[in-house]
């Protein structure tokens, strides 16, 4: 028979858990429920994940819509909260973008990840960068050098992989765990290391190369329709705007 302190002992943890998810639910930032943040831009279903990193300065951060930010996650905007950052944004971030928990988009300068570009967790993506040109100067003291850092449409950036200031990615770009990425890295390239170099590469021409040596995914079979696809999956991977419209005759599965 369960003890007293047994069944007590349970319940505590149950109302812990319970607790916990809602306060996560009443604590996540989304376009319709702000709380004290004022994003430059916020989209119609994006969310951000409670408990958040550090964030401040979010006048001069977009988000798009249909993002995910992970637990976390910390988004900056410039040195210190309070500044004046001009007029523009300084962190761009695109629709569908996932961002993975406990990362941090540290920007001074300029950040823009395009739409769909997912990272696992604990990247870090900067445009800023320390100097240490003066020998005789702590090196945190030093003026820090920035530049604009880019990131393609459809990339995966793996867990642990860091962004360096001038980095410039095409699209569809994979960046492998714990690579540190910098320079221009050209479209459907998979890079890998510290420094990252491109590792895989698909051009029309020649297909990947070196060839991709694990079997191919299943494809979807004839006839199956969008719906089920959905069912199966668990989930819809477009965005509302790209759903066939209601009266379409043919809509896409």
């Amino acid at each position: 028979m369960v003890s007293l302190r047994t069944r007590a002992r349970r319940l505590a943890t149950s109302l812990v858990h319970h607790g916990w998810r809602w306060v996560q639910e009443a604590g996540s930032v989304s376009a319709d429920r702000p709380g004290t943040y004022r994003f430059g831009a916020i989209g119609d279903c994006t969310r951000l994940t409670f408990p958040l990193g550090s964030v401040f300065n979010e006048g001069w951060i977009h988000l798009g819509t249909h993002c995910i930010i992970g637990e976390g996650v910390s988004l900056s905007a410039g040195f210190l909260p309070g500044l004046d950052l001009g007029p523009d944004p300084i962190v761009r971030i695109g629709n569908g973008c996932v961002i993975g928990r406990d990362s941090h988009i540290v920007g001074h300068h300029s950040i823009t990840l395009g739409d769909d570009v997912w990272t696992g967790p604990g990247v870090y993506i900067t445009d800023e960068n320390h100097s240490y040109d003066d020998p005789d100067l702590p090196i945190g003291k030093q003026w820090p050098r920035n530049e604009a850092v880019s990131i393609g449409a459809g990339s995966w950036i793996g867990t642990g992989a860091v962004i360096l200031p001038g980095a410039t990615l095409g699209r569809n770009v994979v960046v492998a765990a714990n690579a540190v990425v910098r320079g221009t890295v050209p479209d459907h390239s998979v890079v890998a290391g510290a420094p990252a170099r491109v590792v895989r590469r698909f051009t029309p021409d020649d297909g990947w190369q070196p060839p991709i040596r694990t079997v191919a995914p299943k494809p979807i079979p004839e006839g199956i329709t969008h719906e089920q696809l959905v069912a199966l999956i668990g989930w819809d991977l477009r965005l509302p705007k790209e759903h066939p419209a209601v009266d379409d005759p043919d809509p896409v599965a």
